[in-house]
């Protein structure tokens, strides 16, 4: 009776996982477009910034680097009496961006507030001035423009957490599929298994929730109705969406595998299900928004693939293989998972290498940019991680782990605790804007300084660029000690060179929101130049932090 209900069951498993990536290929096929680019800059604007034009234009236009899509209400004008010139709203043609305006609004200083998303689903904002028949004390808008600290971190951990449960659901289905010995309880494996699956889950609807305010420029909770219709509407939100259904796809074939009654075109099945899962990651970042995104997309997939697989084999035989296999199953266990991880690790770097190529660009871009940076961090990790592997492989043609184990589990042991911290650092690379991005950005502006420093008040970060002799513009940032936003009433700031006798220089200051303002300064010469900054926060509070700024 049992064999009647076992063949009805597994069809059905069949059907379900079938059906599901027939409806995964159909959500790919009607998802969005996205173009072929990354983190979008403003190239250009009309007025231009700090200009001062003889009558009041119709409208202001935005050019961006490449396409962008709208955040709602995140375009603004404001008049010089600090209400809103622009009017309707703004059309999105390609990678230019028009804003109707308000031509009565009278003469004075506007102030121009944006806020985008750019092809590889990050926001992109800014803010500049200009001026209708003379300048006049610029508006402010209450708009901080910029992400919530707190979104951009939990996002950064929720993928951490999606990438952990990506490892724990292939290493178990593998080694269970192909390794595993019969005599051995598969109970502690199939747990983890499921443990690896749900984190996936929760990661996918935790970074889909989360980019509700990531694109609205919110908190945390400051998730609504038309902002998730945003996100579900776009290739990210597709992406997620469609992981999701491949996930609950999975399942129906994932169960009997894990109880080891799985056939053979069910893991063919499974196989293709898995496959279409791991593009879901790509599709939804930097890979599908670069300049050749179906060699990224594919080479990105076979990155996560192959790290999923090696890390995953790793836990099982930390795990569960090497304190309960004897020696004879290990004697067969281990040179064939030798292999298997010497392909994951070969796949792996040469899919790094491929990708690093395509989204570093230039050898300038790799120490310059915060992108080029992480990824120098990630080939140091990973090569140590490949020296300990290489060890615990030489232990495993010797046969040590057949008699002595020990050696070999610390071995795994130390390459887990490794590709951990590469794991992290792969969670804020994907984060981060593409060194081919931030490098146009470097060549525009040469050079850039930037530091944070902490009063009894407040956190002020400081940015500087080009950081050279001559013009140079300069942002400061105004938090509370716990990284929210802080209004300022007054900004103050001077800087000074004591090595060349020039005494402080007053900064002039321009406010564009409450916690952020603007200078421009000539700095004639090069040296440790000393910028100091006051801001008053109430009419009584205020507090003064200092900089050093090396400009060559």
């Amino acid at each position: 009776m049992a064999t009647m209900t076992v063949a009805p069951r597994r069809r059905f498993a069949r059907l379900t996982a079938a059906a599901g990536l027939l409806v995964t290929v159909v959500a790919l096929l009607l998802a969005p477009a996205a173009p072929a680019s990354a983190h979008a800059v403003l190239s250009s604007s009309s007025p231009a910034a700090s200009s001062v034009v003889p009558t009041a234009p119709s409208e202001v236009v935005l050019t961006f680097t490449e396409q962008v899509r709208k955040v709602p209400d995140r375009i603004r004008v404001i008049a010089p009496d600090g209400s809103r010139a622009d009017r309707g709203e703004p059309t999105f043609t390609d990678t230019v961006v028009n804003i109707p305006v308000d031509p009565s609004a009278g003469n004075g200083t506007y102030l121009v507030t944006y806020r985008v998303i750019s092809a590889d689903s990050h926001p992109v904002s800014g803010a500049f001035t200009y001026s209708v028949g003379a300048p006049s004390e610029p508006p402010v808008d209450t708009d901080d423009g910029r992400a919530d600290p707190v979104v951009s971190n939990a996002i950064k951990v929720g993928k951490f957490v999606g990438y952990a449960g990506l490892l724990l659901l292939i290493g178990p289905a593998l080694v269970l599929a192909l390794l595993w010995p019969r005599r051995l309880s598969r109970t502690g494996p199939a747990r983890v298994a499921w443990v690896g699956l749900g984190l996936v889950a929760v990661a996918t609807i935790a970074v889909t929730l989360l980019q509700v305010p990531y694109t609205n420029g919110g908190g945390p909770f400051d998730i609504t109705g038309a902002g998730l219709s945003l996100v579900l509407g776009s290739t990210f939100g597709a992406a997620h969406l469609v992981r999701l259904g491949l996930l609950a796809a999975a399942v129906f074939l994932l169960r009997p595998l894990l109880a080891g009654s799985v056939g053979r075109t069910d893991l063919v099945i499974l196989g293709v299900l898995g496959g279409a899962t791991l593009l879901t990651w790509p599709l939804a970042g930097h890979p599908a928004a670069s300049p050749a995104p179906a060699v990224s997309v594919v080479v990105d997939a076979v990155h996560l693939g192959a790290m999923a697989v090696w890390l995953g084999g790793l836990v099982m035989l930390a795990v569960f293989l090497l304190p309960r296999a004897d020696e004879r199953e290990l004697g067969a266990i281990l040179p064939i998972w030798s292999r298997w991880a010497a392909l994951a690790v070969s796949a792996l770097l040469l899919a790094g290498i491929v990708q690093a190529l395509i989204e570093v660009a230039t050898p300038t871009a790799l120490v310059n940019t915060t992108y080029g940076r992480l990824v120098l961090a990630k080939v140091g990790l990973f090569a140590l991680v490949i020296a300990v592997a290489a060890y615990s492989r030489q232990l495993v043609r010797k046969r040590v782990a057949a008699s002595r184990p020990a050696p070999v589990r610390r071995a795994i042991w130390v390459e887990l605790a490794v590709t951990a911290v590469v794991l992290a650092v792969s969670a804020v690379l994907v984060q981060t804007p593409p060194a081919r991005t931030a490098a146009t950005d470097v060549a525009t502006e040469t050079d850039y300084f930037t530091t944070t420093t902490q009063s009894s008040l407040y956190s002020m970060q400081i940015e500087l660029s080009p950081a050279r002799r001559g013009n140079n513009t300069v942002h400061f940032y105004a938090y509370t000690l716990d990284n929210r936003p802080l209004p300022v009433a007054e900004w103050k700031a001077t800087v000074a060179l004591p090595s060349a006798g020039i005494e402080a220089i007053d900064v002039p200051l321009l406010p564009l929101t409450d916690n952020h303002a603007t200078g421009e300064i000539n700095l004639p010469a090069a040296g440790e130049w000393q910028l100091r900054v006051t801001a008053r926060t109430t009419e009584i509070d205020q507090a003064t932090v200092t900089a050093t700024v090396p400009i060559r």
